[in-house]
């Protein structure tokens, strides 16, 4: 299995960047996804996810600027990232499989990719 983002960038405060995250090996379709992202210095956090009933959950800081989307024919997995804030600077990272429970997708991804650069600049 390998996950490989692309889309990272450095933009401006205010600006809109578009992560893509295509999946070899693995389908995503119908499977627990999600973005992660880890800034300089602090713990790793789950941005967005998909819930195994397909609804999607954003981390409050970013709920109403970023999407969270897949094209299932590329099988390739979305961030779409807009009016971009300098805190919003970070590794981001998509990752999938977790076990469902439910609505829910629980404990932790299985597979992680290599990461794409998110900076933004005041």
């Amino acid at each position: 299995v390998q996950l490989v983002e692309s889309g990272g960038a450095s933009v401006q405060a205010g600006g809109s960047l578009r992560l893509s995250c295509t999946a070899s090996g693995y389908t995503l379709s119908n499977n627990c996804l999600g973005w992660l992202r880890q800034a300089p210095g602090k713990e790793r956090e789950r941005v967005t996810s998909y819930r195994s009933d397909g609804r999607t959950i954003y981390i409050d800081s970013v709920k109403g600027r970023f999407t969270i989307s897949t094209d299932n024919a590329k099988n390739t997995l979305y961030l779409q990232m807009n009016s971009l804030k300098p805190e919003d600077t970070a590794m981001y990272y998509c990752a999938a499989d977790r076990p469902k429970l439910g609505a829910h997708c629980v404990g932790e991804y299985r597979y992680l990719g290599q990461g794409t650069q998110v900076t933004v600049s005041s």
